[in-house]
């Protein structure tokens, strides 16, 4: 497993309140995947800019 990048307890919690639903412990770990596939978009694109910040713009959701 790699670093987790998602706060567990409030994933948990906000499956178990939208959906009433338990969460498994891969949900965690596919969902910290997509957040670090994001941020490593986000840094090309500014790097890309000529930036050394990540701004929200670099941030690019294609299914939501």
């Amino acid at each position: 497993m790699s670093e987790v990048l998602v706060v567990t307890s409030k994933v948990k919690k906000l499956i178990k309140e939208k959906g009433s639903m338990n969460t498994s412990s891969e949900t965690v770990e596919v969902l910290s995947k997509a957040i670090e596939r994001l941020c490593l978009k986000g840094i090309e694109a500014a790097k890309a800019d000529g930036r050394k910040t990540v701004m929200a713009r670099d941030i690019i959701i294609d299914h939501l």
